[in-house]
């Protein structure tokens, strides 16, 4: 692994050269294929700041830090990046295994919503503009209808900006 170690308004010491790299050496043994670690050490007024990008096979891993003193600015950084390496690895071994992720390997995104209740009610054919007012009356963010001109199902929904979306599917 290629490590390398930049100062940005700070002058970089052997100390905090030789700290960066050792931590930076952790990672290959969670993962082989990491070519290239860049490590930015830089000081804006009080703060701190060391950022980390990591380059495995054609994936990024970067994680940033800012605290009061920059070994402690470090030894956060590793820990984001440890995380990260780590969620990056059961992903991996899941997919080469072919099976199901475990409960530990799932990410709150991977959650699909389940459906806990369901309605079914009788649409009455109207107009947009009548769909439209039943909306306002009943105070909902969305109406399902049966269009009168058309004779399909229609839904109207309430937009972020305030006014009314229609959707109508193709004949």
């Amino acid at each position: 692994m290629n490590i390398i170690v930049n100062a940005k308004h700070m002058e970089l010491t052997d100390n905090l050269r030789e700290y960066a790299e050792e931590k930076m050496q952790r990672f290959s043994k969670y993962l082989s294929n990491i070519t290239e670690a860049m490590v930015t050490l830089s000081v804006e007024k009080y703060r701190h700041k060391v950022e980390v990008l990591m380059k495995a096979n054609g994936s990024l891993i970067q994680a940033e830090s800012i605290t009061d003193e920059m070994y402690s600015a470090i030894d956060e950084v590793v820990e984001k990046i440890e995380r990260q390496i780590k969620k990056h690895k059961g992903k991996l071994v899941s997919k080469r295994k072919g099976r199901e992720k475990t409960g530990e390997a799932l990410a709150a995104e991977d959650i699909v919503p389940k459906i806990i209740k369901s309605r079914s009610f009788d649409t009455k054919p109207m107009s947009i503009e009548e769909a439209a007012m039943q909306m306002a009356v009943l105070n909902r963010d969305f109406f399902i209808f049966t269009n009168a001109s058309s004779g399909q199902i229609n839904v109207l929904h309430k937009r972020k900006d305030g006014n009314l979306g229609h959707i109508e599917p193709l004949k």
